[in-house]
């Protein structure tokens, strides 16, 4: 499974615009999971983070299919104009460290 984690930063005013528009993304089918999340700000190090995209795919076709997907340039089109920034990763669940090495 690929995990798709994706994170920006947004000025006050926009949050809420910002927040509609990524949530276009939630009806793209090829998205075994998907949520748009407003972060809590509760560590102590590192609070710029306004908003988080996660997403759970089956595979890299199914991440492409998505990005490929109508639904996700609707949303890039109204989310860029205001956002500040993003930062995106993603990683095969099955090759994660889930011990310690």
């Amino acid at each position: 499974m690929i995990r798709h984690i994706v994170f920006f930063t947004v000025q006050e005013e926009h949050l809420e615009e910002v927040r509609a528009g990524l949530s276009i993304l939630t009806a793209i089918p090829q998205a075994r999971l998907l949520e748009i999340g407003t972060n809590v700000k509760t560590d102590q190090l590192g609070t710029e983070i306004d908003l988080v995209v996660y997403g759970e795919f089956d595979d890299e076709a199914a991440l492409a299919a998505y990005k490929a997907h109508p639904d996700y340039q609707r949303s890039i089109e109204r989310v860029r104009p205001l956002r500040e920034k993003r930062i995106a990763a993603d990683y095969d669940s099955r090759a994660a460290v889930r011990r310690p090495l």
